[in-house]
Parts: C-alpha cells; structure tokens; sequence
C-alpha cells in the first residue's frame, strides 16, 4: 500500500466497470489531443514567418528558439502538474490545464502575430498545454490494472498525434481563412474540451491521494532510482520525437529545399508513424517486457539517425531513416511508462510522470537549438544528428544494465 506517500492509501483496487475505465481514457486521450495541438501551434509558422519577413529578419536559431520555447516551458511545468494530480486528480487538472492554455492562445491571436517578443511570450504560456500529459498518466493509470496499464497509457499517450493536427491545419488555416483562423479554432477546441471534462471525467474509485507537502512528495520521488533512470530513456525517446515535430518543418525546408506547406505534411506523417507505434510499445512491454522494447526502439534510432546524417534525398533511404526512427521513437515512448506504471507504487505515478515527462520534454527542447546553431555555422546538420546517434546508443547500454537491474529488483522484492 502507498503508505510512503505520506497520504492515505484508500485502496488499489481497480472497479470492475470496464466501460467507465475506457470512457475515462477516451476523454483523456482527447485532452491530450487537444492540448498538444495548441502546444504545437507555433512549430509549422516558424519557417514562414522566416520566409515572409513578417516578423523582420530571423535567423535559423531565431526560429529554433521560437519553437523551443513551448516544449521547455511545458516540459518543466509537468513537474508540479503531476505532483498536483496525484493530489487533487485528473477531474480537476484536466479542465483546470485546458482552460488555461486558452489565455495564451488568444494572446498570440490578438496580440503577438506581429511581434517575434510578444511570439515569445506567448509561446512560453503556451507550454501550459504541454502540461496535459502528466494529467493524464497518472489518471489514465488509477483506472487499469497492472497487467493492462502499458497499453492503456500507451493509447493515452497517442494523444501526442495532436501535434499532427496542427501540423496539417496551421499554415492552411492561417493562409486561407486569415492568421488569426488556427488560434481561434484551437482556443474553441479547448474550451469546449474544458466543459467536457468538467462534465464526464471522474477519477477512480481507490485512488491513492497522498497529504504529505508538494515539496517532500517531489524530493522524495526524485531519490527513486526508476524515476532518473526514466528520465534518461525518455529524454532520447520523447525528447527524440518532440525535437523532430517541431523542427522537422525548418530541417526539410533547409536541407531538402521543400515548401512550408509540403515540410509540414511530411513532419505529419512522422508523427502520425510516431503516435500510431506508441501504443503498440506499450502493448509488447506488457507482453514482452519493457526492456526488450526499448533496447529495439533505441538500436533502431542509433542506425536510422547515423544514416540521416549524411543527408541522403528523401527518395532514396531519407524518408525511410525518419519514418522508422518515428517508429522506434513512438515505440520506445510507449514502453517508458509502461515500465513506469509496472514498477511504481500507483500513489507516486504522477510525481514519476511529472519528472520523466519534463526530462522527455527538455530532451527535445535541446536538439532544435543544437541542430540550428550546428547548421548556422556548418551548413550542415550532419553533427546534430551524429549527436543523435550517440545518446541512442548510450541509452541503449544503460537500457540493458542499470535498468534492466532495477526491475530485476523490483521483480524480487514484490515476490
């Protein structure tokens, strides 16, 4: 029992009603969804403002940071939201995220299109919607056994298909219904994704709600091995694939002369692959164990990033590298919370989250800036991806010895 969250433990049984269980993870994987597309909104304009001289004259790391800002503000935000849905629950998060990124996105609508500082600012409080994630984990895995929590949590995190969204969407929208069109569609989406939650979610019966201070749970959750251990696997998995749905737009403009408009449905269909395998990796942890999924998730971005490094065209192995590196990404994803959920006591899951989903988050707040500052003075993003290749590879290693020990243990000492 959870009694060393320092709250009360009011049982870990999951109800037997198994329509509720799944409605609760179709709402929240529709939360993710919606907030992620807002996360994103800034990422598919970044190379146009550039082309368009609307915002004046922006670098390469100009539109690197401009789209960075969102994933670190949202990465680090996940720290305290998962410690405050272990408290108060998903009921109250949800809603309480959701309405919130609101207030950014109208910001940027009314507000910032003509000024890359007030685009900024924004972008910054648009990371609030990044936070959604460390809502729903912790929520979505109070519903579902043990022996189900990776695939119930790895269709949770497909919620991350959002960014596709706003991949596919943004540029249209803002070139054919006017620039203020996508933030005031995605401003409507959230608010009335809002009421929806208020409305229908509940969290689950026996859900473990610790009393002890934010401070101590958070400390306390830090000192667990499996929680930085997490954090490095996520960092290369999700911060791999966040680092590619947001700059894949400016990498394909630049290094293979495509339109803003064709960049962005390519980046789409690396999210699409991305998000469709990150369940499936959740599905084969439960099945196969998390490790062996993730020592093939990372092996797979090891090779596929060493090949890209050498720019190949897209028609000949380039497309095939990114789209199986999305694969293994979105797989190795799944499989991070998967373990998570099979080796944490259900009342820390969402201080866990929190830690691991701004590790993952700030791992792809680094690559976009790397990648941008390599090509400003290279002309090339050759090292940024052979930097790529590296961490995979040492993921991998750590994969298969310090992790794969931890659960070893934790094996041990449940029996």
């Amino acid at each position: 029992m959870a009694t060393t969250t320092g709250g009360t433990d009011q049982g870990s049984r999951v109800p037997s009603t198994g329509a509720t269980r799944w409605l609760m993870l179709g709402v929240a994987t529709l939360g993710f969804v919606v907030n992620f597309w807002a996360w994103a909104l800034l990422s598919p304009l970044g190379p146009l403002f550039r082309d368009t001289g609307t915002l004046g004259t922006l670098s390469e790391s100009d539109v690197s940071l401009l789209v960075a800002v969102p994933v670190v503000v949202g990465s680090l935000g996940r720290i305290v939201v998962g410690a405050l849905t272990d408290r108060f629950g998903g009921r109250v998060m949800f809603p309480l995220v959701s309405l919130a990124t609101v207030v950014p996105v109208l910001f940027v609508a009314f507000v910032a299109l003509d000024s890359y500082a007030l685009l900024l600012v924004g972008g910054f409080f648009l990371g609030i919607g990044g936070t959604a994630f460390a809502v729903g984990v912790p929520f979505v895995n109070a519903w579902f056994p043990p022996e189900k929590r990776g695939l119930a949590v790895g269709i949770f995190g497909a919620g991350m298909g959002g960014t596709a969204i706003s991949a596919l969407t943004t540029v249209k929208l803002y070139d054919g219904l006017g620039h203020r069109a996508p933030f005031l569609i995605t401003a409507a989406a959230l608010a009335a994704y809002g009421i929806l939650a208020w409305l229908v979610l509940r969290d689950a019966p026996g859900r473990s709600i610790p009393t002890t201070p934010l401070g101590q749970r958070l400390a306390a959750t830090a000192r667990l091995p499996i929680t930085w251990q997490a954090c490095v696997l996520y960092a290369v998995a999700f911060g791999g694939y966040v680092a590619f749905s947001v700059y894949l737009p400016a990498y394909l403009k630049t290094a293979h002369g495509l339109t803003p408009a064709d960049a962005a449905n390519r980046m789409a269909g690396f999210v699409v692959v991305a998000v469709v395998m990150r369940p499936v990796g959740g599905w084969l942890a439960d099945r196969i164990g998390a490790i062996q999924v993730l020592g093939v998730g990372f092996a797979v971005v090891t090779v596929c990033a060493a090949i890209a490094a050498g720019t190949p065209p897209l028609e000949a192995g380039g497309t095939v590298a990114f789209l199986a590196m999305a694969a293994a990404l979105g797989m190795g994803s799944g499989a991070t919370f998967a373990l998570v959920a099979q080796v944490t006591e259900p009342g820390r899951v969402g201080g866990v989250t929190g830690l691991v989903g701004a590790a993952g988050g700030l791992g792809g707040f680094v690559p976009p800036l790397v990648m941008g500052y390599v090509y400003g003075r290279t002309d090339s993003y050759a090292i940024g991806l052979w930097l790529l290749a590296a961490a995979a590879a040492a993921t991998l290693v750590l994969t298969f010895t310090v992790v794969s020990r931890t659960v070893a243990q934790h094996k041990e000492n449940a029996v």
